[in-house]
Order: C-alpha cells, then structure tokens, then sequence
C-alpha cells in the first residue's frame, strides 16, 4: 500500500489527465448532450458521472487481467490503442467521420441515457478504454487514477453547465479546442506507438 502511494507523480498524472481530456472530449460532446437533454428533459450529471467513473476505474485495474485470459499482452493492446487514437485524433483534427456514432436507444426515459448513451460509450467509450490500458503500459495506476478522479471533476462541471458553456465558446470555440486537443492526441499516439511497438520485437 505504502509503495503504491509513493509511486505518485505530478507529471505522469498531468500527462494522463490530457490525454483523457481529449480522448474524452467532454467539451466536443456538448452538441450530444443538449441533443439528450432536449429529447428526456434531463441528464442527471451526477449519475452519469458516477457511472463512467466506475466504469474507468474497474478497467484500470482488471482490464490487464481481461487481456491476459484472451491470450493478449498489454504492449500489444496498447499499440492497438495508439492507432485507435491516431485515428480519433484525424477526426478532430481533419473534421472527417471515421467512427459512426453510437445507436439510438429508443425511447426511454432520462435515467437510462444518463447511462446509455452518455456515460457509455460517449463518456467512457472504447477510446477511453483503450487509452486507459494502453497508459498503464507507461504509468503507474495510482497515477492514471488521478487522472480519472480529475476527468470526472470536469466532466460533472461540464454536464452541470452544458448550456453556458456551449453560449460561451459559441461553435467557433468548440472547434477550435477539438482541433488543438487533437493536435496533441495525434503526438500522444504516435509517441504511445513508438515506445511500445520495441517490445513486440524484443
């Protein structure tokens, strides 16, 4: 216990909140999130936060152990991952399609899309999954938790304040934020990819 606390570190944690900032992409869902909000009158912010979450940190600590019954090392997934977000990172930055979105659930009421689709897979979807194993590759958990801990903190603040903040930033400033979060994914991935992909070949 003591040694898992003392593997703290401010940069790592830094560096693993961005990344899932921009995996997450909390502030380019708000279109999505008014859509839900407009079509059940609520969203429950606190219940959707509190499941995606749970959701993140259960896979950050058994996800390695789902990859080791599949016959899958975590080099392997995590070079997986980086081409996953090589590639979400093109979509912010280029403004092209590559993933479709996620399926319409019908219509029920506003606790069940506070859950599907918002907590998942809009907010701990594949690439948050993905990005979460492949950093354990390269950081401590204690540090990836932070991270979590953090993202949910601003994804909560963002879900309380959707409507201001989309007044705000106006579309001009969401775009502007997906490209420049993109930028810095599409780094992050080819650095993820080159630091893993040695270890397949050793």
């Amino acid at each position: 216990m003591i040694d898992f606390f003392h593997s703290f570190d401010i940069a790592e944690m830094a560096t693993a909140s961005m990344i899932l900032f921009a995996v997450i992409d909390i502030i380019g869902a708000i279109p999505i999130i008014i859509g839900i909000k407009q079509k059940t009158g609520r969203i429950y912010p606190v219940r959707a936060t509190v499941v995606s979450m749970v959701i993140m940190v259960v896979f950050l600590f058994v996800g390695e152990k789902i990859l080791k019954v599949v016959g899958i090392d975590v080099y392997s997934f995590a070079v997986a991952g980086s081409l996953v977000l090589f590639f979400m990172a093109l979509e912010m930055v280029l403004g092209i399609k590559l993933f479709g979105d996620p399926p319409d659930e019908g219509d029920h009421g506003p606790k069940v899309h506070s859950i599907v689709p918002l907590a998942f897979p809009i907010i701990a979807g594949a690439g948050t999954m993905t990005s979460i194993l492949s950093l354990r590759a390269e950081f401590e958990a204690l540090n990836i938790l932070a991270a979590i801990i953090i993202n949910m903190v601003l994804v909560l603040v963002v879900l309380l304040l959707t409507s201001k903040i989309e007044r705000f930033l106006g579309a001009v400033g969401i775009n502007v934020l997906r490209k420049a979060f993109g930028i810095i994914l599409l780094a992050i991935a080819v650095k993820l990819f080159s630091s893993n992909i040695q270890h397949l070949f050793s």
